[in-house]
């Protein structure tokens, strides 16, 4: 598919915004936001293979400039061609996820078009800092993926990333020995800040499945199952 386009727009920060109305039936959206080089690409890779005997899913990816995230992927197969799209941003990737999710929106109904029916659609965001979050017009789900290379003072940064994502995803728990980061201390100021909200450390050296992250997926599709169950039967 052809790559979306979208000009720059003004940034916000509100969490306040309505949440999307989901209806029975429609596919999950979880969107995969994080800095650049956390490893968001390769989560979503995983994510692919592990599920896609199970269930009907595609990936919509959002870079500036390129398709660089969803030619990835397409190049590991980890889904049919027709099951991967992408927009760019053209600008800060917080537009395109978070201020004027048309371009996204747009992707998505062109998914669902041409691969009926889904399941599950993974949004991921163009690489950023800390302050890139998902619109709840656009998502249903976030998860929020850094990297203990820019060292373990990151969980206690804060952001919206790291505070309001649903999920916090600590990744390339294998180079903390090399970089100095303590895991205890990430993990501490993680759940410091993000009061009941979950948070796992994972390696995808060490475990390519990512199966913590996996079972957090899975819990969140059966949420969505039985609430559609629930309304079907009334």
């Amino acid at each position: 598919m052809p790559p979306h386009l979208i000009d720059g727009e003004p940034h916000s920060h509100a969490h306040d915004r309505p949440k999307r109305t989901r209806t029975p039936g429609e596919a999950l959206r979880i969107g995969i936001g994080g800095p650049v080089g956390s490893g968001k690409t390769a989560l979503v890779a995983a994510l692919c293979r592990e599920l896609r005997e199970e269930l009907s899913l595609a990936v919509l990816t959002n870079d500036i400039y390129t398709t660089e995230d969803a030619d990835f992927l397409r190049r590991h197969a980890v889904l049919p061609d027709e099951r991967i799209t992408a927009v760019q941003t053209g600008g800060c990737p917080h537009t395109a996820i978070r201020d004027d999710i048309t371009a996204n929106l747009d992707a998505i109904d062109d998914l669902v078009e041409h691969n009926p029916p889904l399941d599950l659609v993974l949004v991921e965001s163009g690489g950023d800092n800390l302050t890139a979050t998902f619109s709840s017009g656009l998502i249903d789900v976030q998860i929020f993926v850094v990297d203990v290379a820019g060292g373990d003072k990151v969980p206690r940064k804060g952001g919206p990333g790291v505070t309001f994502s649903d999920l916090l995803v600590i990744n390339k728990t294998d180079l903390a020995p090399m970089v100095g980061a303590d895991l205890s201390v990430m993990e501490r100021d993680a759940a410091a800040a993000r009061d009941d909200r979950p948070t796992v450390l994972i390696s995808l050296t060490d475990d390519p499945s990512a199966t913590k992250v996996l079972s957090w997926v899975r819990e969140q599709l059966a949420v969505v199952a039985e609430s559609d169950a629930a309304l079907s039967s009334t």
